[in-house]
């Protein structure tokens, strides 16, 4: 077994489910101590810490945190390093979605979308550096997505959000550069995660169609392999950006998305 990370460790936002625990299993395979946090049943979440960390043989933990408020944000950090010991990676993963044309968009939804998957991700970032400045190591890693590259309509909010998170993630890496920290983005195109089995279903009501026929509909229309990228390559391309291997690249948007943005 690959243990590349021995004795690092990750937060990963929004990892209770999806690309967000794909890619806390990744870590914890490396090798990785792992905190897991979001919304969920408190006792699915104590099984699958308890599931992650024997499989692994690693340390897995839980925080809570509502990350839309920055306040939680800053203070998971300080949590965590107190109780468990020093964030070397950060991954900010938490997203949500709203669908709407800009007339029609509710304020409200803005800035939920704005605060969850942007403004965590300044306010985690800002937490963590010290740290890892003090350290000589840490790796940032944003989940932006094909929509932090290019737009789609009826998405203002979250391509705003995930085009901020790319500018965010160059700024930071410029910020950091030659102080053993590096920041970057993936951007994955369609993947099969509660967000998207969401635009499936929905899609599936309005118009009385077979999901076999709703999912190719929607990979024809953005992704030219057909095929949805899974939360296991997301996570096997975080573990590649934290090794020292990949101590040269900061800054990148890194797409996973089938030749989406190719086009």
């Amino acid at each position: 077994m690959d243990r590349t990370l021995a004795g690092k460790r990750a937060l990963v936002t929004g990892s209770t489910s999806g690309i967000g625990f794909g890619i806390a299993t990744e870590l914890a395979r490396a090798g990785c101590n792992v905190v897991l946090n979001g919304f969920g049943d408190a006792e699915a979440i104590k099984a699958l810490c308890v599931r992650l960390a024997q499989e692994h043989s690693v340390e897995v933990i839980y925080r809570g945190a509502d990350v839309s408020i920055g306040a939680e944000c800053r203070a998971m950090v300080a949590d965590v390093e107190a109780q468990a010991g020093p964030v070397d990676i950060l991954v900010n993963n938490a997203g949500i979605q709203h669908v709407a044309p800009v007339e029609q968009f509710p304020a409200e939804k803005w800035d939920a979308v704005l605060a969850i998957n942007l403004s965590s991700a300044f306010h985690l970032t800002a937490a963590a550096l010290p740290g890892m400045r003090t350290r000589g190591y840490g790796r940032l890693i944003n989940i932006a997505s094909a929509h932090g590259l290019v737009a789609s309509r009826e998405k203002a909010a979250y391509v705003a959000a995930k085009h901020g998170l790319i500018g965010l993630t160059k700024v930071v890496a410029l910020e950091t550069a030659g102080a053993g920290i590096t920041c970057n983005a993936i951007c994955p195109g369609w993947v099969l995660t509660p967000l998207v089995e969401a635009q499936i279903t929905e899609r599936m009501a309005q118009e009385s169609r077979d999901r076999r026929a709703v999912e190719q509909e929607l990979l024809r229309e953005k992704q030219p392999s057909g095929e949805f990228a899974t939360p296991e390559q997301i996570g096997a391309l975080a573990v590649f950006l934290c090794s020292a291997t990949a101590s040269s690249i900061t800054g990148a948007s890194l797409p996973v998305d089938g030749g989406w943005t190719a086009q």
